[in-house]
């Protein structure tokens, strides 16, 4: 580890502890409309229980002893036309020596504890699989990281930072890995610096434009056939659910992220309704805890930039919904792997996806949903052992750092 980069610990002062406490305890929750269930959002009975485990139960030291168990730093990027922006980041290094290099990007409303059930998976050693030392930064305005303080900080900017990240850790080639927001900063990042020093990538969430008869010839004719192609129907079908009862989030935060702000920042239950309904709808039948749950909104409430920050990256990927998430980006040859998981909520036609990159590997799991790396690490690390592995379509694809001791 370079001198320039600084270990860090979370410490969250007591105060700000006990400030939580006292606003859960002031809590006015909303009435409710009967035998409403999940239509009109989170039903109140679970925000209820929620927020009385928070209020009584949930140990924020014992868990920020436990993420204090991986490595973390700081350290400064600067940012062409921002200036210099802290970042955090976990390093984990694998105990061979010339392990592949990996950066894992999360999304939004993920974190960089997603990487943590990865780590184990992913640094450990065999003569069967590659090894591979992990970055897993926070985005600017997640977690501990520092957040941009003017207008215009987009998708390229992202990519700027996460590579020159990589590079001041001395990983001039590496790979990437990324879902949700993290894909999205993955094909930013691969148009900036794919081949050069993103060697290759694997997206868990493949997705991008709508073929156009210009842009994609072949894959706007096969659009047409949809309605006598139950296949395409049934991908469709998935898509349109998704695009008309799940992107209300979407249209707010890319428009209007600091009026939403005022909410989450005053509102630890405004912040656990509004993240807790994209971790319950978008996982695969995913058990999870009040313990899971909790520690998951803790990390934003007590996050650097306060939890109206990360909204905000919508925004600047968007120009405020003037232009999709992809604007100013196009196909790359950057050798790219896919992983289609039944529970992701954002599933376009397969064929879409090499309108993204060069797809050089494919898998299709029968279990997980968006938040793959928590839900199914051993999956997703599969990918990346068959992928990069010996006998894959990329092995050795970083020179002199194939994995294997």
């Amino acid at each position: 580890m370079g001198s320039w980069a600084k270990p860090f610990t979370v410490a969250v002062p007591d105060g700000d502890i006990q400030l939580l406490h006292k606003k859960l305890e002031l809590v006015t929750f909303p009435d409710e409309l009967q035998d409403a269930g999940w239509d009109y959002g989170v039903p109140l009975a679970d925000i209820k229980r929620l927020t009385a485990y928070w209020k009584d139960s949930f140990d924020w030291r014992k868990a920020e002893k436990a993420i204090n168990e991986l490595p973390q730093f700081t350290t400064d990027i600067e940012v062409d036309g921002f200036g210099s922006l802290n970042i955090h980041f976990v390093h984990q290094k694998s105990k061979v020596e010339n392990a592949v290099p990996l950066l894992f990007v999360h999304g939004w409303p993920g974190h960089f504890l997603e990487v943590r059930k990865l780590l184990p998976i992913l640094t450990s050693e065999s003569p069967d699989h590659p090894s591979f030392h992990v970055v897993a930064p926070s985005l600017p305005g997640f977690g501990f990281s520092e957040a941009p303080s003017k207008p215009g900080f987009g998708g390229f900017q992202y990519a700027e930072v996460v590579n020159k990240l990589m590079l001041s850790l001395g990983y001039d080639e590496y790979v990437y890995q990324g879902g949700d927001l993290g894909h999205v900063v993955g094909v930013y990042a691969t148009n900036a610096y794919g081949n050069k020093h993103i060697k290759a990538w694997h997206t868990n969430m493949p997705f991008y434009r709508v073929p156009t008869l210009f842009s994609n010839p072949l894959l706007f004719l096969e659009m047409l056939t949809t309605p006598f192609n139950k296949r395409m129907q049934e991908q469709f079908a998935v898509a349109t659910r998704f695009r008309t009862k799940g992107m209300g989030y979407f249209v707010l935060q890319a428009t209007k992220p600091q009026t939403l702000g005022y909410s989450l920042a005053d509102s630890p239950v405004g912040l656990l309704a509004w993240i807790y309904e994209k971790l319950h709808k978008a996982v695969d039948k995913y058990p999870w805890t009040e313990d899971e749950v909790l520690e998951w909104i803790s990390i934003y409430w007590f996050s650097r930039a306060g939890p109206a920050a990360p909204q905000r990256m919508y925004y600047g990927l968007t120009d405020g919904n003037e232009h999709d998430l992809f604007e100013g980006t196009r196909w790359t040859s950057t050798p790219l792997g896919v992983g289609f998981f039944p529970g992701e909520p954002v599933r376009l036609p397969k064929s879409w996806v090499h309108m993204i990159g060069k797809v050089v590997f494919e898998s299709e799991h029968d279990a997980g949903g968006h938040f793959a790396a928590f839900e199914q690490p051993a999956r997703l690390a599969g990918d990346l052992r068959k992928m990069l592995g010996k006998g894959g379509p990329v092995y050795g694809i970083v020179p002199g750092k194939d994995g294997y001791a």
